[in-house]
């Protein structure tokens, strides 16, 4: 490992650490990250590749499932390997620009997820409470523009991000407590002032991730009022179900990133529970979304079988 110097004005070299006070369990905690991971991969490879592939599935739904899982797939790729590392062979060096690279992918990610998440559910408002002009309102064209819009405002607002940690100078401790790079997890290490990054930080989280779990809170208001009118019990069953298996994954991707997020900014939780909070929140929901939106939708479980049926032949 190298050695960390303390007497450079500013640091161009940082040391990951992992999960403090939890050094001696590394081993034991790398086996569920790897284990996620492969899921992860696996699952939203095979989701992706079967909407990509099976013209039948080319449908409004089906697109922002394959934005998820290719997002799922990037948020997974960005974090994981490098915590495996650190907790195999203590490899937790990074360098200012890797570390800067690595917070522009996880937030950005994070950002455009929570983007996907909203247009997913202003797909099922559309489907359950106006069907006859479904097609209309999502045509290819919207949904084209829709995924645009994601990730030009993921990036717009992520890439200051990047010169504000960049402006720092970093004259104290190089040893980073963490698995991965995160905005204010490095800017606290600054010799400066952070209270532009902190601000520009919260102002980030409240007008996009927040502005659209409201938007996701809404949506569902109407949709479930719709819902409890279906005049059919098989249909509000299969109404409550897509919802259901939904709420269940926006739940685990919001209230573990949002604490974090905060909790990052006002230290009030210790240090070993806040990071496992947010590793968990870049390892469960990449890891159970093609299980929750891959086997449980009949189309993508058909086509699943008929894969493997099909290489069995």
């Amino acid at each position: 490992m190298a050695t960390p110097n303390h007497t450079s004005p500013s640091h161009s070299l940082f040391i990951l650490l992992g999960i403090p006070g939890l050094e001696d369990q590394h081993t034991w905690i790398s086996l569920p990250f790897l284990l996620s991971y492969l899921v992860a991969v696996l699952g939203n490879s095979l989701l992706v590749f079967i909407i990509m592939t099976e013209r039948s599935l080319h449908e409004p739904m089906y697109f922002f499932l394959c934005m998820l899982g290719v997002a799922d797939l990037i948020l997974s790729t960005t974090t994981v390997p490098k915590a495996l590392a650190i907790f195999w062979f203590h490899a937790g060096e990074i360098s200012l620009d890797g570390c800067v690279t690595q917070i522009f992918f996880i937030h950005a990610t994070f950002i455009a997820e929570s983007g996907i998440l909203l247009a997913m559910a202003f797909d099922r408002y559309v489907a359950i409470c106006d069907p006859l002009r479904y097609t209309t309102v999502l045509s290819r064209a919207v949904i084209i523009r829709v995924g645009l819009a994601v990730v030009l405002r993921s990036f717009s607002v992520i890439l200051p991000d990047v010169f504000l940690v960049k402006r720092l100078p970093f004259c104290h401790s190089n040893m980073l407590p963490h698995t991965y790079c995160e905005h204010m997890a490095v800017a606290k290490f600054a010799c400066a002032d952070i209270r532009v990054n902190v601000w520009y930080g919260l102002s980030v989280l409240l007008s996009t991730v927040v502005v659209d779990a409201l938007l996701i809170l809404v949506s569902y208001i109407f949709i479930l009022n719709a819902v409890f009118q279906l005049p059919s019990r098989g249909a509000l069953q299969k109404a409550l179900g897509t919802c259901g298996s939904h709420l269940g994954v926006i739940s685990m991707f919001y209230l573990p990133g949002i604490f974090t997020i905060i909790a990052q900014r006002f230290d009030r939780t210790a240090p070993h529970v806040h990071i496992l909070l947010a590793n968990f929140y870049l390892l469960f929901p990449p890891m159970v979304n093609p299980i929750i939106y891959g086997v449980k939708t009949k189309q993508i479980h058909e086509q699943d079988l008929g894969l493997f049926l099909r290489k069995d032949v």
